[in-house]
């Protein structure tokens, strides 16, 4: 086998199992006591997690998921970079004829975190994590994701609203720096996953019937 696809391979598997973590999980359970599965939405993610046990476990789950996107991502072209072409990471640009790989290593980390290998394929919905890896894949797309995603998360205090317009624009910001053909490709599927899981947040923007964001007293909950 070609060492560029085994490489890229077993950067893919890794991936998506560390980013498969349910940190939002794990630390709504140790700071509060609870699950969040079955708590708010039932969502893992950091929006359910500030709803249900509070703002320092929503802080905590939020550097965790993007923590281990921007990981995931560098590491794992530093390694690839170093197995295949003696340690140079630029061949590994998105606009160059390797960016496939990293575009890949890409969707295997929102993917994990969607699709969790540890809670039966189930996950959160992908928007720290992806900003995360979007930083560790090109910086530039995910700080221009993630301004779209204040401009309309802020004073709406929707951050469904502001999360579907980030996922809709990341092949927009792909395209325009520079990343084409089968390249491409993941990333779209990343997009099409991420506003797949916010279909009942679509749902209830439509109605009118979303809810806005809103943290948990951690005064409160102390108390509890």
């Amino acid at each position: 086998m070609d060492p560029l696809i085994l490489a890229t391979i077993v950067g893919v598997v890794v991936c998506y199992f560390v980013c498969g973590i349910p940190f939002g999980l794990i630390i709504a359970a140790r700071m509060a006591g609870i699950d969040v599965r079955e708590a708010g939405s039932g969502n893992i993610g950091m929006t359910n997690v500030a709803r249900e046990a509070g703002g320092k476990a929503a802080a905590l789950t939020f550097l965790c998921d993007v923590g281990k996107g921007t990981l995931c991502m560098i590491l794992g072209k530093l390694a690839i970079a170093h197995v295949c072409f003696g340690g140079d990471a630029s061949m590994l640009a998105i606009t160059g004829p390797f960016a496939w790989v990293v575009t890949t290593l890409f969707a295997a980390c929102v993917f994990g975190h969607v699709f969790s290998p540890y809670l039966h394929f189930h996950g959160g919905k992908g928007i720290a994590v992806g900003l995360g890896a979007s930083l560790g894949l090109y910086w530039p797309i995910g700080l221009s994701m993630l301004g779209l995603f204040l401009v309309l998360a802020i004073p709406t205090h929707y951050i469904s609203l502001g999360s579907i317009a980030a996922a809709a624009s990341l092949p927009i910001f792909g395209l325009v720096f520079g990343i084409r053909g089968v390249a491409l490709v993941p990333v779209v599927l990343v997009a099409i996953v991420v506003i797949w899981s916010h279909r009942e947040n679509i749902g209830r923007l439509l109605r009118g019937e979303e809810h806005g964001f809103t943290v948990k007293s951690d005064k409160k909950k102390d108390k509890e």
